[in-house]
């Protein structure tokens, strides 16, 4: 019985490792043969001071498909690596991170995946972080780069050709390499670090983060097109830093810059006409270690929108085109003109990173973008549809306002008694003139758009289409430009009331509606916060908004026909 057993168990395990090894085999073929006739290596220091490798494979394949490769660094190098990409020409490959390498230790390893087969050349990106390129604190023109002499590769390549690419204008000081360029034949798992130092001017490089990167494109009723980008940044260096360069789109121009509170910083000049750069130098240097963050305006060319039949526009935006730098995360946001739908979005980003806002008027299309440098060649495209008789609907809106109140002020002088005639309109407009009464026009056209701004900021931090961070930093921004115009404005109706006439009764008139509009602001807050408790219920709190906007819009009318009363003074 004892025998029966054991034999019934011997066989059974012997069926159990016949049918393990036969679901284990795999065809031969499933695995190529390839070896590397050349790599180029090619080893990039940004303006920011972060570490662009590029490596670029020739495969000779011999048998078979192979489905992937191997690359990788000494260890040392892993926990600076930030990003990774592979591609070969239009084809991206799939890429994963600090993957066994070989069997080897002491590498950080990087698998590239080949779903239809490896190709016959290809190029494999890293972007490294700034703490390989260190300032000395002693001579602050003088850098150190700490970096990989060569890839590091489970097979021999025929060659590898190294390229070091350090700031234009820089000075090779020497190091563990005698040269910016080199090469030779190359081993399977080299592992070998290397150093160099350079000299160079410090507006040329600087050891930041660029925590975000923020881009605000307004496309305006008349096609004018506007920009602001926002930076925030951190100096990692161990000096103070001074300025910084940005990077303006193709062709922007009158480029100005203000910090976070709104102050006008100096003149931005151009440092660069190729790339269209140009040096921001700050009101205060940024201590070493502390974050800064302000904001530059331009203007860009009509030649970025095209109209493509009777109602339909396109904008074609390329964006971060020139950029020498890595950013964490990058926001463009498209404004385009009241009234305009957007047809079709297209973009060249991965993955859902988009929205479109929709307002009352109004539309907006957003996008984010992680880990941004230039080698991304972010394109944006926007069609939209515009009926060019939205730009008349505010000047509408005022001549209509304006009749209404022309008429009840008329209605009113036909009922009152006959008074002694009073010194015409025109005698007291000329103590001011027509260039006051046009700056007067243009310091409130302005409030009202930074009041916009402020509106817009509102509803985006809302719905999450903006980081709480860039939110505070816009809003102390805009109320900084509002609390400006504001003093302005306030001296503006002073000698406006001291003028005495009608223009008196208009500023008592504009005051009246302005603060018609802050008690509504304030009403609709109420009402939120009420709704939100659970006191007030939706259909109350619609009837509410209703009322309230009513309200409103009656009290913009009012406003309307006053600017457009005062505009009547400068032709």
């Amino acid at each position: 019985m004892k025998r029966t057993a054991s034999l019934f168990t011997i066989l059974t395990v012997a069926m159990i490792v016949l049918i393990s090894i036969s679901f284990n085999t795999r065809p031969v073929k499933a695995e190529g043969e390839y070896s590397i006739d050349q790599v180029f290596h090619t080893v990039k220091t940004m303006y920011n001071g972060y570490v662009f490798i590029n490596d670029t494979m020739t495969l000779n394949v011999t048998a078979g498909e192979p489905t992937e490769f191997l690359i990788g660094f000494p260890d040392r190098y892993g926990q600076s690596v930030l990003k990774c990409f592979a591609f070969s020409g239009s084809e991206v490959f799939p890429v994963s991170l600090n993957v066994p390498f070989g069997g080897r230790m002491g590498f950080y390893g990087v698998r590239v995946d080949f779903p239809h087969g490896a190709p016959q050349a290809f190029t494999v990106g890293f972007v490294l972080s700034n703490s390989l390129v260190i300032q000395d604190p002693q001579n602050e023109s003088l850098y150190g780069l700490d970096f990989p002499a060569y890839p590091s590769l489970v097979k021999k390549a025929g060659l590898c050709n190294v390229s070091i690419i350090i700031p234009q204008g820089a000075l090779f000081m020497g190091g563990t390499v005698n040269s910016l360029a080199y090469g030779q034949e190359l081993q399977e798992f080299t592992s070998l670090p290397a150093r160099l130092a350079f000299l160079i001017s410090v507006e040329r490089i600087t050891i930041v983060d660029i925590t975000n990167l923020n881009r605000d494109i307004i496309v305006n009723e008349f096609g004018g097109i506007s920009g602001v980008d926002t930076y925030d940044i951190t100096n990692m260096a161990s000096l103070p830093l001074k300025a910084f360069d940005v990077f303006l789109p193709r062709n922007a121009s009158d480029p100005q810059a203000t910090d976070q509170f709104g102050r006008k910083m100096t003149d931005s000049k151009q440092s660069d006409v190729d790339t269209n750069r140009y040096e921001v130098v700050f009101n205060e240097q940024v201590e070493s270690g502390k974050s800064n963050t302000f904001t530059v305006m331009y203007s860009l060319p009509g030649n970025y929108l095209a109209h493509e039949s009777a109602n339909v526009f396109a904008l074609t935006l390329p964006l971060f085109e020139y950029e020498n730098y890595y950013a964490d995360q990058a926001w463009v946001t498209i404004t385009l003109p009241e009234g305009a739908n957007v047809n079709l979005l297209e973009y060249n980003l991965t993955g859902e990173n988009y929205s479109i806002g929709r307002g009352v008027y109004q539309e907006t299309v957003s996008l984010n973008q992680e880990r941004i440098l230039v080698l991304d060649k972010v394109t944006l495209g926007v069609s939209y549809e515009y009926d060019p008789l939205w730009a008349s609907f505010r000047p509408t809106m005022w001549v209509w306002a304006a009749a209404i109140v022309g008429c009840l002020v008329g209605a009113v002088v036909w009922q009152r008694p006959k008074e002694p005639s009073r010194a015409p309109v025109s005698a007291v407009a000329s103590k001011l003139g027509p260039e006051y009464f046009r700056s007067f026009v243009d310091t409130y056209d302005e409030k009202k758009k930074i009041d916009l701004e402020l509106d817009s900021l509102e509803a985006r931090m809302e719905k999450g289409r903006i980081p709480r961070q860039r939110y505070r930093v816009l809003r102390r921004t805009l109320e900084a430009r509002l609390s400006a115009v504001s003093r302005n404005l306030t001296e503006f109706k002073e000698r406006m009331r001291a003028a005495g006439g009608q223009y008196s009764g208009l500023m008592l008139q504009l005051e009246v509606a302005e603060a018609e509009i802050s008690e509504v602001k304030a009403n609709i807050k109420n009402a939120e916060t009420l709704h939100n408790r659970g006191e007030l219920s939706l259909e109350a709190y619609r009837n509410r908004l209703a009322d309230y906007q009513r309200k409103k819009e009656k009290a913009e009318t009012t406003i309307n026909g006053i600017l457009l009363r005062i505009r009547e003074e400068i032709r």
